[in-house]
């Protein structure tokens, strides 16, 4: 018997629900699906400039685990590239620190349900607004 999976340390959610190609069909509907652990791998090395080793300690894994994460993400990003398919950033084995919502309205991130408030390109105000990202 596999021994379960450790669920990854996320820090934040991504800021948006995924990618798009431009210059495609708007009616071609294959999609890749990018897991929430994938996207933090790539913010970590990428994006904070931070080694592989450093990155896995903030995601809480092993080194190798980290580079089987890393690599599945670059390979689903080239993948997406070459054929043309648009990227969802959805699911995955993770764990945030702290709570975060994503509003139904206008899909801004909210860390912890206490902070929200009714922004101006929103018409959304209470609780039944928000979707719970964990």
């Amino acid at each position: 018997m596999a021994r379960p999976q450790k669920s990854r340390k996320i820090l934040n959610p991504p800021k948006m629900k995924g990618f798009r190609p431009f210059g495609m069909q708007s009616c071609v509907k294959e999609s890749l699906k990018l897991k929430y652990e994938e996207y933090e791998s790539l913010r970590l090395v990428n994006y904070k400039m931070l080694p592989q080793d450093d990155a896995a300690k903030e995601m809480n894994v092993s080194r190798p685990t980290f580079t089987r994460i890393y690599n599945k993400a670059l390979k689903l990003i080239a993948q997406s590239f070459v054929e043309g398919k648009a990227i969802e950033i959805e699911g995955g084995n993770y764990q945030f620190d702290k709570d975060w919502y994503r509003c139904r309205k206008c899909y801004k991130l909210i860390q912890g349900i206490e902070n929200h408030y009714k922004c101006k390109d929103c018409t959304a105000y209470g609780e039944s607004e928000l979707i719970k990202l964990n």
